[in-house]
């Protein structure tokens, strides 16, 4: 684990793959719930990273943590939901060609993986979900589209994802969902948050 100063209160945690970085906050979490954390304002998860801010001590937190062993994250960890979607993407038949299956197989085989929630960024409401097996991995496409419709469902990567709202992106897109990622009046408004387990289950159209 390498720790990097990030001015006077910050402390920025790296680590080398994405399991590690989803371990790491689980575990900052745990320790601060158990009240063994020195005080922090916010943990902050990325892909290889967690930045923690609002640390009296960066420096003494950074002589600790490389100390600490960090547990594997169990897959039953986490709150768990299922996202319906519909599998009318306008990438459905280049994705299921790229993954050498048959369009109808391509429900069946999103719908058998639990994904989680790594972090959130692009976009209020948009979680980068890893558990995608690496031979479903898929690039980002050549060309992105000036404007992807909110619920999009895509992949790029090693990552899937909800559009929370119409945006440019460059995502495979392979359905859509009418669930709503984001809401200023809800509590919390975010319907991801990182730690969160997801389930992509197939309605019709």
């Amino acid at each position: 684990m390498r720790t990097l100063p990030v001015g006077r209160h910050a402390l920025l945690l790296e680590v080398d793959t994405a399991d590690r970085a989803e371990a790491l906050h689980a575990e900052l979490l745990r320790r601060r719930a158990a009240g063994t954390l020195p005080a922090v304002r916010e943990i902050v998860p990325a892909a290889r990273t967690v930045l923690l801010d609002g640390l009296a001590d960066p420096a003494a937190l950074a002589a600790d943590v490389t100390g600490w062993r960090i547990p594997p994250l169990s897959p039953e960890a986490g709150e768990h939901i299922e996202i319906a979607v519909r599998y009318d993407g306008p990438d459905l038949a280049e994705i299921a060609e790229l993954w050498r299956e048959p369009v109808e197989r391509v429900p069946e085989i999103v719908g058998a993986i639990t994904f989680r929630v790594a972090f959130c960024g692009f976009a209020p409401g948009f979680g980068y979900l890893t558990g995608l097996p690496e031979r479903y991995h898929l690039a980002r496409r050549a060309t992105p589209r000036t404007a992807v419709p909110v619920g999009s469902v895509g992949f790029a990567g090693e990552y899937a994802g909800v559009y929370p709202r119409s945006s440019p992106g460059g995502w495979q897109l392979v359905g859509s969902t009418d669930a709503v990622l984001w809401d200023a009046d809800r509590e919390p408004a975010a319907l991801f948050a990182p730690g969160v387990r997801v389930r992509f289950v197939a309605v019709g159209p």
